[in-house]
């Protein structure tokens, strides 16, 4: 037996029992890829079961509104994959009139879809056969023939996609690409990997030459950035309390948080109340003022570190428009946002 063969009957006998592979309807696939992108199977299933639950057409969730898309992906992280998954349901109900795209073509028109999840559509639901090309066939491929070109490069991004095609069973894609995602997922595993068991040991470059934990081979990330955070809890005597949408571009666009100071460095309870943008909030209005955390928490994003601390501020009336305390948890939030709240018990 070749590759393909060993794979595709490795994967009849251990694949994992999981909704999506139970349909070959493009929705439910189409939402299963965008929300296991850098994500693990077991995080990702309660929130493609309550997508598919509340969302269970593409009407249904094109309708919706966005606060409510944000608010049911919350904890997700990267919420630009719900912008664009919600924009991408529009986009299919208003301009193709329900029909989801059928080609590997029409489908990288859908906003946030790239090659590895129109190839996953169009392979799985449609035949079609386009290699995928995710972290777990990158290691795979990478090992079975002791390939060291790094897979972030753009020579390698190409190198890894021009194989994967040349493997890929034409007759059956669908079952061909899920065959190499699950077996790097839970055989070719990224650390100590049982290559005793494996299918593919008498052939596998990497272990004849015992190099299974050098690949795959990554180009090096940019350094990741520090940022202070200082968020600023300000609570009134009527239980109202400072809450607002972040307008910027970025990853928590259209999410909500308390409003915030961002600093160079951290700073201190002496330092907070004569700061020049804690004075030019409150101006001549009188507060008091507590730290909730004397060590930051340090929130990890795959671009930068976020050294966050909250400032409880209370005070008779607040300076602008609230919320109600009772209401804070309907609005989609950051993690880090919705962890406090759980945390300092402002949920009603």
């Amino acid at each position: 037996m070749n590759f393909t063969e060993i794979l595709t009957r490795w994967y009849s006998a251990n694949k994992r029992s999981l909704p999506w592979r139970s349909t070959k309807n493009p929705y439910h696939i189409w939402l299963s890829e965008i929300i296991m992108q850098q994500t693990q199977v077991k995080q990702g299933l309660p929130y493609y079961e309550a997508f598919v639950t509340q969302f269970p057409t593409v009407f249904d969730l094109a309708k919706a509104p966005e606060e409510s898309v944000l608010k049911l992906w919350q904890g997700l992280g990267y919420y630009s994959r719900a912008r664009n998954l919600h924009a991408s349901a529009k986009f299919i109900v208003n301009e193709l009139h329900g029909i989801f795209p059928n080609t590997y073509n029409d489908l990288l028109k859908l906003k946030g879809v790239g090659d590895y999840t129109a190839s996953a559509v169009a392979s799985i639901c449609f035949d079609e056969p386009c290699a995928v090309v995710d972290g777990n066939v990158y290691r795979v491929l990478s090992r079975y023939f002791g390939i060291d070109t790094p897979i972030n490069s753009t020579k390698g991004i190409k190198e890894f996609k021009a194989l994967a095609s040349t493997l890929i069973d034409e007759q059956h894609p669908g079952d061909y690409n899920q065959a190499i995602m699950e077996f790097g997922a839970i055989q070719c595993k990224p650390s100590n990997p049982d290559c005793t068991v494996c299918p593919l040991k008498h052939s596998c470059q990497a272990l004849q030459k015992g190099s299974i934990s050098e690949l795959p081979v990554k180009l090096k990330k940019t350094k990741v950035a520090k940022k202070h955070f200082n968020f600023l809890v300000v609570i009134s005597d009527h239980g109202q309390i400072l809450f607002e949408k972040r307008r910027s571009k970025g990853i928590w666009q259209n999410l909500y948080q308390f409003p915030l100071i961002e600093t160079e460095r951290p700073i201190d309870i002496d330092a907070f109340k004569s700061h020049r943008q804690v004075q030019s909030f409150f101006k001549d209005t009188d507060f008091q003022y507590s730290l909730y955390n004397s060590e930051p928490i340090v929130h990890k994003l795959s671009h930068q570190h976020l050294f966050t601390k909250f400032w409880i501020i209370t005070m008779p009336k607040l300076p602008k428009q609230g919320i109600p305390i009772s209401e804070i948890n309907r609005y989609p939030t950051p993690i880090l946002i919705s962890n406090f709240i759980e945390a300092f018990d402002l949920s009603p």
